[in-house]
């Protein structure tokens, strides 16, 4: 049905969510549905389903990323069909900062005229409560991982790995997350009674496989109490250890590995304090997402609001690098994995909507929106290289320059 309030609503849209310049209703690659059941677009396309009018009025109050966030978060606007193909229909609207939304004096006088005869003129509607998610410390709930350990097993797998698999000969997510810990571990050197420090274990993980598979004593650094008590239940006898956030929690060291499959979580750890934990010859493997170099003006957007409140501004990877150079450790080699961790957003993404009506009550529907949204938007991403994920290895050089040995208990860690 093309008559209707579809039909007003596609060139306001046009202009609230694109900005200046792009009036023509054609211009918006996707099919609108009003409240009113009405619609207009392609054929086929995505449809973005504005089922209330406080949608248009987010839009109107916060043009472009953030309105549209909140609006879908909120459950005042839907998209039917693939997410993927939507969201990069609109892909302007998603991008964290490329450009801003840009509406000229005609342009806004416009689109007051089309609310006002739409009934979407009102003050601003309060954001979605799960824009202020309690701050991240070791005594609450916050962060991206937080939440019942049942959700993140159908999030992420039975495995509750929440690294970046590795996808070269893997047909599913389980193999792609045991072949990148067998080479994360090859890379650690793990031994029989080798030292490793998990900076950010998560459930557990990789916690367990090095444990497991390789012998290896593990502390592991856990965000919430609830995912530190996941561990310890987990682990039973391998020889796993779960401790608090923070990095005074891992003690004094020496370990012969340390390692940080995270992402953005750790890249606020000190690299100073990183090279005093580690043993002379021990190796540090990081997985960071990463942003392009140059100048990045620093705005709210959908991760920082949502996901990452306190450390979302993603660095360039040569700022990353420089540090753990700066703070003594030599970097060894710097693997881009972007493709890779694309397909595993993907991967997690289709396990949240394979599981939709569990995830969404054991979390929370605003919540799991907040999941589906992030994924998708980081996945086109990463495929459109607007962001990249790599990998760093470094050493600790041991008193004579040299990468090869360890001082601790006399074993090799990286033989030449």
């Amino acid at each position: 049905m093309h008559d209707g309030v579809a039909s007003r609503l596609a060139p306001l849209l046009t202009k609230i969510m694109l900005g200046e310049g792009r009036e023509a209703a054609g211009e918006l690659p996707i099919q609108v549905r009003a409240w009113d059941g009405s619609s207009v677009g392609p054929p086929g396309a995505p449809a973005f389903v504005i089922r209330h009018r406080r949608a248009l009025r987010r839009l109107l109050w916060k043009p472009g990323e953030m309105g549209l966030a909140r609006a879908y978060v909120a459950g005042e606007l839907d998209i039917e069909g693939d997410v993927f193909a939507a969201l990069d229909a609109v892909q302007q609207v998603m991008r964290s900062g490329d450009r801003p939304i840009r509406l000229s004096g005609d342009d806004k006088r416009d689109i007051v005229r089309t609310a006002v005869t739409l009934g979407a003129v009102g003050p601003e509607p309060k954001p979605p409560p799960e824009e202020f998610p309690p701050a991240r410390t070791g005594d609450g709930p916050g962060g991206p991982m937080a939440g019942p350990a049942a959700f993140f097993a159908r999030l992420l797998g039975d495995g509750t790995a929440h690294g970046t698999g590795l996808w070269d000969q893997a047909v599913d997510l389980d193999e792609a997350q045991r072949a990148a810990h067998e080479a994360v571990a090859e890379r650690l050197g793990l031994f029989p009674g080798a030292r490793l420090l998990d900076l950010s274990c998560g459930w557990g993980a990789f916690a367990r496989y090095a444990a497991a598979k390789h012998g290896a004593r593990v502390v592991g650094l856990a965000r919430t109490p609830e995912q530190a008590e996941h561990v310890r239940t987990q682990a039973g006898g391998t020889g796993v250890q779960a401790r608090g956030w923070d990095l005074a929690e891992a003690g004094d060291g020496p370990y012969d590995a340390i390692v940080g499959l995270a992402g953005v979580e750790s890249i606020d750890r000190d690299p100073p304090r990183l090279f005093e934990l580690l043993a002379p010859g021990g190796r540090l493997v990081l997985q960071q997402p990463v942003r392009r170099p140059g100048p990045h003006r620093i705005r709210r957007t959908f991760t920082t609001s949502y996901m990452f409140p306190e450390d979302g501004e993603l660095r360039p990877l040569g700022e990353i690098a420089g540090e753990l150079e700066d703070a003594g450790l030599e970097v060894r080699a710097v693997t881009a994995l972007r493709e890779h961790h694309a397909r595993t957003l993907r991967a997690w993404a289709a396990n949240l909507q394979r599981h939709w009506t569990e995830c969404a009550r054991l979390t929370g529907t605003g919540r799991a929106r907040v999941w589906l949204l992030y994924l998708a938007a980081s996945a086109l991403a990463c495929e459109s290289g607007r962001i990249g994920m790599h990998e760093i290895c470094a050493i600790r050089r041991d008193r004579d320059g040299r990468a090869g040995t360890t001082l601790v208990e006399g074993r090799a860690v990286m033989g030449r």
